[in-house]
């Protein structure tokens, strides 16, 4: 596959690209966007280990239960991923992210009004995981599709890994704050900080001041052929269906070890709520590494060998994470959760740039949502693949079986036409 930053490719001229020359941090709409994403992303992150530990602490979870949960949060893919693109595409992309940053602040607001009445229970944690979930499909989808637009398509990659350090910040430093809050105030009025900061979000993109283009007219249109256009555009170009497919295998095995990671270290290694916190983190440790060296990557491998290059070298690593003890080996556990989030986090910065580049701006919401359907519509099955191997082989051995996943999982990309496209 060529890439191209031009004409038919890409929907976009190229005198209206953003000139290279001027920073992205002096655009104040761009750093509002920033801030906005990293906001939430700090917030969803302190809520991700809370509500797990509430689950756990304060309605007595399994295995099983675990997995349900997980896959509540992720279910929103496969019922709404496809339709979400077309959707997308046919209203206000900056319009559609304000209205999910609030609608999913009043569903986590739910869950500590519940706490407080004793009301709470693990069907409305699923209700609330699956809504929140829903609502993420659409900011997500509107979000991918509204920044090749805003900042154009040659920065793309620099674009990217901004947000994806702060994401990687979020990471390291939400778990670990959310543990220590959960100490300090309890995992229900936890998760009111996230609510919290999804209004927060909404907040940064009301003061961007940058157009939010009508979408373009489709005559007669209709949904099922809309979506069918979307798919197309990804399955038929081998270069994306490949990723589109290694993401979803890596994303299944991945999910089983989310699913039962907080289960493992708290019963299994015997870590306290603050500890597990702070091992969680070790993910986003490396994924602010790869954020500053992706432009390193793409420029020494190129961005096409880099998608590629950036799994096969770190993918092996899950493989240390079942060895974890309450002893020097919990160090095995977090260099591989480390290495983990460090080649995840340089892998979506390079395939999704990768994506965006290549397709025409009226098919962005649709293609977007193919991909994320194939890729995250996974995600409930490893929940429940994980709840119930945690619950037939233990959460140890669990993990071991989605280290050797992850690693098979790699082969979608070394078959496929990525390896012979040379740079990039």
């Amino acid at each position: 596959m060529e890439e191209r930053t031009d004409g038919a490719r890409t929907g976009l001229a190229p005198g209206d690209l953003v000139t290279p020359e001027r920073s992205l941090w002096r655009s104040r709409d761009f750093v509002q966007l920033w801030s906005g994403q990293a906001t939430s992303q700090f917030g969803f992150r302190i809520g991700g280990i809370a509500i797990p530990l509430l689950a756990l602490t304060v309605l007595d979870a399994t295995a099983f239960d675990m997995g349900l949960l997980n896959a509540a949060q992720s279910l929103g893919v496969l019922l709404f991923g496809l339709p979400a693109g077309a959707w997308v595409d046919r209203v206000r992309r900056r319009r559609l992210m304000l209205a999910m940053d609030l609608t999913r602040a009043a569903l986590l607001v739910t869950v500590p009004v519940a706490a407080l009445l004793h009301w709470l229970t693990l069907y409305q944690l699923i209700v609330v995981a699956l809504a929140v979930g829903v609502g993420s499909v659409f900011f997500d989808i509107a979000h991918q599709s509204y920044l090749p637009g805003f900042v154009g398509r040659e920065r793309l990659v620099e674009a990217n890994a901004k947000l994806q350090v702060s994401q990687s910040v979020a990471t390291v430093t939400g778990p670990g704050i959310g543990g220590g809050l959960v100490g300090l105030i309890g995992a229900s009025s936890t998760v009111l900080v996230t609510a919290l900061t999804f209004l927060g979000s909404a907040g940064f993109l009301r003061r961007i001041r940058a157009t939010d283009p009508a979408p373009e007219p489709v005559e007669h249109p209709r949904l099922v052929t809309e979506i069918a256009e979307g798919l197309r555009f990804v399955l038929r170009d081998a270069a994306l269906r490949a990723i589109a497919c290694y993401t979803a295998t890596a994303n299944l095995f991945m999910s089983v070890v989310v699913t039962l990671l907080v289960l493992f270290l708290v019963r299994d290694v015997g870590l306290a709520p603050v500890v597990t916190g702070l091992v969680v983190a070790a993910a986003g440790v490396g994924g602010i590494a790869a954020a500053f060296t992706a432009k390193w990557w793409t420029v020494a491998c190129g961005q096409t060998r880099t998608i590629w290059v950036s799994v096969l070298v770190t993918q092996p690593f899950g493989l240390l994470l079942w060895l974890a003890r309450p002893d020097w080996r919990l160090g095995l556990f977090v260099l591989g959760w480390f290495m983990l989030g460090y080649g995840g986090t340089l892998y979506n910065v390079v395939q999704v740039s990768f994506r965006q580049a290549v397709c025409p701006n009226r098919l962005l919401g649709r293609v977007q949502a193919s991909n994320r359907f194939f890729a995250w519509g996974s995600l409930p099955l490893g929940g429940l693949l994980g709840g119930a191997l945690g619950t037939w082989l233990g959460s140890r051995y669990a993990l071991l079986v989605a280290g050797v996943g992850l690693v098979v999982s790699i082969l979608w990309l070394l078959l496929s036409p990525l390896p012979r496209l040379g740079r990039g």
